[in-house]
This record gives structure tokens, C-alpha cells and sequence, in this order.
């Protein structure tokens, strides 16, 4: 069977989040229903490379999954857009990629986006896509703080508690913070996240940002491995995975990639 990637984008508002679940609406649910069209019928097991939770955006979440039939890879991704319908998801690009690769496992890095609107009206054009903060907040104790948190370290402090990591260490490789006007932008970068990580930081850095931590709290907070030291959980809908990193990239124009139709006669 051909192997596909695809780059995806979804409003994360009205879904459970990526993963199927019998509560609700997933993202792969809705993937997965609509390649069943192109697969007489049968269900396609389409496999992320985050497992976003509900209320959580993407704009550049990537997915592989296997079809009994070869298509080409813009063919593949205008019929799933078709079978989408009015769900709030869009592929926006297909790729053959070989069976080794893997969306989840064969990623380098993951990036997320977190939007703080940070004024006192609140938002009406970014409703569902901001943490909508009034006070101000103080960027330059925020930034060093986040310096804090570079690097590998054991982020208990900073894992949800249905986290099903083996490990609590991991390598934070950016958290970087930026201003747009109002708006107040953390990126964040790593190889992998823990559950809910990228948002207890964010709301351990809106505390500092208040004055109610201090940038030199976040090493004790690191130290004390307990998510009861650390702040609270951002809300979901002002966070966006971004973008996620392979070596080579199966999007990059002229990667050298077997076409379906070849890769059918090879």
C-alpha cells in the first residue's frame, strides 16, 4: 500500500482534539471518515504527530496513513478536502513518503504557538483563538523567566496528571516571546512535549508576568517536581501547533520523492 503524509490545518474549537474518542467529534475521526470515501469504505487509520487536545488549533499538524489505492498526492489531498465537507480542517498538502516513515515517531521537532491578548477589551475577532489577559503583563520578567526553562530538565512541575510519558525529561530547545500590538506570542520548540506542558508554562509565565512569581522561582518550581509549584493551565484555545520538523521534509518542493503512479510500477 502507498504511504502518505499530510499537512494539516483545523479550528480545534468543537472537537475533542486530535484523537478518536467515543465522547465527540475528533479531528481523526473526521480525517478518517472522509479517506474512507476514497477506500471503498474501509477505514484508514490516520496517525498525527501531536495528539492536540480539545480546543487546540493547527496550522501545520502532519499525519500519515496507508490507502489501497494510488492516487496522486494533490489528487489525494483536494478529494479529502471534498470529503470534509463543512469540517473545520483542511489538508492543505499530500506526499508519497516511504513506509518508514512515521508522523509521530519520525518527527525532529514540534512547534506550538501560544496568543495572550493582553489589553482590556475583550477579543471579538480573535474569540477562540487568544487567552484574553486585562492587566498588563511584564514581558521583560516573562523572557527571563523563560530562560529558566531552556534546556533539558524534568518538567514535572509542568505535567498534566493523565500524562503517559515515560519520562518527565525532556529538551526544550525555544520559548521565546514576542509582542504584536496587543497580542503576546510564546513559541515554544522541542523534540516532544509532555501533556499539557506548553500550557502549564504558559501559565506559569502569566504569574511571573503579573508579579506574582518571580523569574528566579522557575528553577525552584523545576526543583520541586510538582505540578502544584508551578501555575495554572493556559486555556486550550490559545494554543496552535505550528509546525512539525522532519529530515528530509516530504513537502519541500523538489524533494526527491517517487510520484504514486511511479512508485505503483516500481
Amino acid at each position: 500500500m502507498p504511504r502518505y503524509a499530510l499537512l494539516i490545518e483545523y479550528d480545534g474549537a468543537g472537537f475533542v482534539g486530535w484523537q478518536r474518542q467515543e465522547t465527540g467529534p475528533s479531528v481523526q475521526q473526521a480525517l478518517e471518515e472522509a479517506a474512507a470515501r476514497l477506500s471503498c469504505g474501509a477505514v484508514p487509520e490516520i496517525v498525527g504527530a501531536g495528539r492536540t487536545d480539545a480546543g487546540v488549533h493547527a496550522e501545520g499538524q502532519v499525519a500519515h496513513l496507508d490507502l489501497d489505492r494510488v492516487l496522486e498526492p494533490d489528487r489525494l489531498a483536494q478529494a479529502l478536502n471534498f470529503h470534509l465537507g463543512a469540517a473545520r480542517i483542511a489538508v492543505r498538502a499530500a506526499a508519497c513518503v516511504p513506509e518508514t516513515f512515521h508522523a509521530r515517531f519520525s518527527a525532529k521537532a514540534r512547534a506550538y504557538r501560544y496568543a495572550i491578548l493582553n489589553r482590556r477589551a475583550r477579543p471579538a475577532l480573535a474569540m477562540g483563538r487568544v487567552w484574553h489577559i486585562k492587566d498588563p503583563l511584564d514581558l521583560d520578567a516573562m523572557r527571563a523567566a523563560a530562560c529558566h526553562l531552556i534546556g533539558r530538565h524534568d518538567f514535572t512541575s509542568f505535567r498534566a496528571a493523565a500524562c503517559q510519558a515515560a519520562s518527565a525529561v525532556k529538551t526544550l530547545d525555544r520559548l521565546e516571546i514576542l509582542r504584536e500590538g496587543e497580542t503576546i506570542l510564546v513559541f515554544a520548540e522541542a523534540r516532544s512535549f509532555l501533556h499539557h506542558q506548553v500550557r502549564n508554562m504558559v501559565g506559569t509565565l502569566k504569574l511571573v508576568g503579573e508579579g506574582r512569581f518571580s523569574p528566579d522561582d522557575i528553577p525552584r518550581i523545576l526543583a520541586a517536581r510538582d505540578r502544584s509549584a508551578a501555575g495554572p493551565t493556559a486555556p486550550a484555545e490559545g494554543l496552535t501547533l505550528i509546525s512539525v520538523r522532519y529530515d528530509p521534509d516530504p513537502f519541500a518542493q523538489g524533494h526527491p520523492r517517487l510520484s504514486a503512479r511511479r512508485r505503483a510500477r516500481a
